[in-house]
């Protein structure tokens, strides 16, 4: 056992997909609490953290299924599943569904990631027996009748139209598209009207059924309950699904083949604002420099002190929002720079955001940079993990990409032992790649763009 202050996490032991059917391992210990992970027959993992002294529970099913996992011919399917399986079930309608939560005063919903799909609920601890019925119901048993179908593709098609209308979500999707091309990371979650039209209702059931298989998924719950409360309600509501020998599927990897990035993609939009984003290839989440790569995107555009928000906000005045992200997936990443600024602005904006990355590459961060970096990260974990629904997501995401789970003493020790020349080592790694770029504006032809803009990417 190591001990870290009052806590302690067993190791040593099998990851996840490789524990046996059956068992049950303690993962963490807590005064009055801890987490603990079980492996039901067929390959569903159960992972709880009991937290004493709240009053809630929240539950999600994590299916390790996302837009990536989709052809062409089907983009978007994820998230149009995701609407579809709130229909109606072949013990519920739609408003079934939805009076029996309000009833309680809980929540239920879902999200839809690149890699992932999530569907999760909060309720009061004594409403937990209601919430994993009706999740299990949803995700399991859904009808997917096909005039519901057409409802939610009008609905999904609204949520693409509010999308363009974003200039911002908008820009991070044609962003993704020129850094991965026709990757299937590279296309919107959302997937596009011509895909979402055409999309049948045997094709998208047929998804649903293939995807949706028990050793791709993993039922997360924390708050006040109990481990073997969990596994008694998730039991009884799969009953004989709970069957066979199938191992947990292991956590994705691999290499991205990326081809056909564009290195620049242009919006052309009435926009009061010019929307840029550029970034480069990063590092995937199984990478342990990821901890590095964290204090770097804090300390470059993670904040009010960081290097960007000063460089083009503060000293200069030329943009309102400006700020740096990671995303990080099973095979490869991004680190971005997006800025809003008016559109005669653009080309000061991407010649100043060019100069900091030469910067940053060149000659690292400070030490004091890195310290707020570090501070940062601390602190985001920390104050971000204040309810059950962030524990939940916590433990649920970890399982599902790592098959593992750390602390969050270890992680805060992860996140201290990161030194300046870490960062400054992946700094000149990372930005001096080249970098690809996203505009939204009131530009017609990439030739109307200022000249930094297409300098940034030489």
């Amino acid at each position: 056992m190591a001990v870290t202050g009052s806590r302690t996490r067993t190791t040593g032991g099998r990851p996840g997909h490789q524990q046996r059917p059956g068992s049950t391992r303690v993962l963490e210990r807590a005064e009055g609490g801890g987490v603990r992970r079980s492996v039901l027959p067929g390959g569903l993992r159960v992972i709880t953290e009991r937290i004493p002294g709240v009053r809630s529970a929240s539950v999600g099913v994590w299916v390790g299924v996302g837009s990536r996992d989709e052809t062409p011919s089907v983009a978007g399917a994820a998230h149009y599943l995701e609407h579809l399986l709130f229909k109606g079930t072949a013990r519920r309608s739609a408003v079934q569904i939805a009076e029996e939560m309000d009833a309680v005063g809980g929540e239920l919903n879902a999200f839809t990631a690149k890699e992932h799909t999530c569907y999760y609920a909060h309720v009061l601890d004594s409403d937990l027996p209601l919430a994993v019925d009706l999740l299990t119901d949803v995700v399991f048993d859904a009808v997917c009748a096909p005039q519901d179908m057409e409802t939610e593709r009008g609905v999904v098609l609204e949520e693409i139209a509010m999308r363009d209308d974003d200039p911002e979500d908008l820009l991070h999707d044609a962003f993704c598209t020129a850094l991965l091309g026709d990757h299937p990371l590279g296309r919107p979650v959302l997937g596009s009207e011509e895909s979402i039209s055409a999309m049948s209702r045997d094709a998208l059931y047929r998804f649903y059924r293939r995807r949706y298989a028990l050793p791709t998924m993993v039922v997360a719950a924390a708050g006040n309950l109990e481990h073997a409360q969990v596994l008694r309600l998730v039991r009884a509501a799969l009953g004989d699904r709970l069957a066979g020998d199938a191992a947990p599927a292991p956590p994705r990897r691999g290499r991205a083949r990326v081809v056909g990035a564009r290195r620049l993609s242009l919006h052309t939009d009435d926009t009061e604002q010019a929307h840029l984003m550029l970034g480069v290839r990063s590092l995937d989440r199984h990478d342990e420099r990821r901890f590095a790569l964290g204090v770097l995107n804090a300390a470059l555009g993670g904040g009010m002190s960081s290097r960007l928000f000063q460089e083009v906000r503060e000293r200069r005045g030329l943009a309102y929002s400006v700020y740096s992200s990671v995303a990080s997936y099973a095979d490869t990443g991004s680190l971005a720079v997006y800025a809003g600024c008016q559109p005669e602005r653009l080309g000061d904006v991407a010649g100043v955001v060019r100069a900091v990355l030469a910067e940053v590459a060149a000659h690292g961060l400070s030490e004091a940079e890195v310290a707020r970096g570090r501070g940062q990260l601390r602190g985001g974990l920390v104050l971000g993990l204040e309810d059950t629904g962030s524990r939940m997501s916590r433990i649920g995401k970890g399982e599902l990409n790592y098959a593992d789970h750390l602390t969050v003493e270890q992680t805060l020790e992860r996140i201290d032992a990161v030194t300046s020349e870490q960062v400054a080592e992946l700094a000149r790694e990372l930005l001096r790649r080249p970098l690809s770029a996203a505009v939204v504006g009131p530009y017609a032809h990439p030739d109307d763009l200022p000249a930094e803009v297409h300098e940034v990417m030489r």
